[in-house]
């Protein structure tokens, strides 16, 4: 449905997360019968659940003890982990740094060089520690750095940033070959954001095994205030997941999964997201919120340090509990920050679906959430 903003301009009415809400069926289950396990490509997991690559929040002891707890951390290959011999010191500092002064000392401290040993030092490590191995890099970085990361034994690999095109158009510079890039790859590759359903589709025939979606939506963001760019999110995902189905018509069965990226930020957002259609959900903030979060109770994404134009900025996060409850509880608040998984379960059972394919597939309401 389109609205008349004016007699020169309509717009297409889009919906966030707090716009909408699942409703119950005729049956309930119990939460012990319901199933929140996905796959993507050869690789299985316990609960649909990644680790957003921001340094605040995945680091490579939380991307093995995020893998140990079923899910899947990725790692930030831009990050301080790829900078600095040990970067402690660093996030230390960034969590005592003042308003005034962090967005300009953080672009400092990210200004320090990438060096390709640390990547493989990296990802040695969060392979050694027996989960699947998944790194993250921006377009601009994916021609430099792709070989290190592979030959690091990387099982998944991640292109993200805060919007991906399968048609860049660029007069200074070559622009990546999706593709070609991914034909080229021996492992499955989750490339994102898109916000659209065209975006979506196009990157679904470069040969992606996942889309991740989303546009400047996280907590961290300033995107909409610095670019006039939004992408609400229930919408954007369920405009994805259409996508995904005319393009497995179209490449006669090839299913990406959906993933969604920004705006996930409690337990109800996760329920709606996979409502919406999201095979899983990439978080940020809600992890940053675990006491043993690298972030030490702050969240920033890679926008915030932006050498030139930073379109985020450093939050504060309450912290809630360990990395393990966050995520299995107990849950020590009501908020929907804590026991994210049997909250999930907890809503499935309500609803009355087994699985998260099925539960794609429960009715929605649209139901503005007020606090008056």
């Amino acid at each position: 449905m389109e609205i008349e903003i004016g007699r020169a301009k309509r717009a297409r009415r889009a919906f966030t997360f707090d716009d909408i809400a699942v409703v119950p069926s005729r049956r309930t289950r119990n939460p012990e019968d319901v199933s929140t396990a996905w796959s993507i490509d050869a690789f299985q997991f316990a609960i649909p659940v990644l680790g957003a690559p921001m340094d605040s929040v995945v680091s490579p002891t939380t991307a093995i003890m995020l893998g140990q707890l079923g899910g899947l951390g990725v790692l930030d290959l831009e990050g301080l982990w790829t900078r600095y011999d040990d970067p402690e010191p660093y996030l230390t500092e960034i969590a005592s740094l003042d308003d005034a002064t962090a967005t300009r000392r953080m672009q400092e401290l990210y200004a320090e060089p990438i060096k390709p040993e640390l990547v493989r030092d990296r990802l040695a490590e969060i392979r050694a520690g027996g989960v699947t191995v998944a790194g993250a890099l921006t377009p601009q970085r994916t021609q430099e750095l792709y070989e290190t990361v592979v030959a690091a034994g990387v099982d998944l690999f991640v292109i993200r940033g805060t919007t991906v095109s399968a048609e860049h158009v660029s007069s200074v510079d070559q622009p990546l070959n999706l593709k070609k890039f991914i034909y080229d790859l021996d492992v499955p590759v989750i490339v994102g954001g898109a916000s659209t359903y065209t975006a979506a589709l196009h990157l679904m025939r470069t040969g992606a095994a996942g889309v991740l979606v989303g546009f400047g939506g996280g907590a961290a963001s300033t995107t909409r205030a610095t670019l006039g760019i939004h992408a609400p999110m229930a919408t954007a995902v369920s405009d994805v997941a259409g996508a995904r189905r005319d393009y497995l018509d179209e490449s006669g069965g090839r299913y990406v999964h959906v993933i969604a990226d920004g705006g996930v930020g409690t337990s109800g957002d996760i329920v709606k997201a996979l409502a919406m259609g999201a095979d899983a959900v990439m978080l940020g903030v809600a992890l940053s919120r675990a006491t043993d979060a690298p972030g030490r109770g702050y969240h920033w994404g890679p926008e915030s340090h932006h050498p030139k134009l930073p379109r985020g900025h450093r939050v504060s996060v309450d912290q809630v509990t360990n990395l393990e409850s966050v995520l299995y509880g107990p849950a020590p608040v009501a908020d929907g920050t804590a026991n994210l998984i049997g909250a999930l379960k907890k809503s499935m059972a309500t609803t009355g679906y087994s699985d998260l394919k099925e539960f794609q597939r429960v009715d929605v309401v649209v139901a503005p959430y007020t606090t008056g």
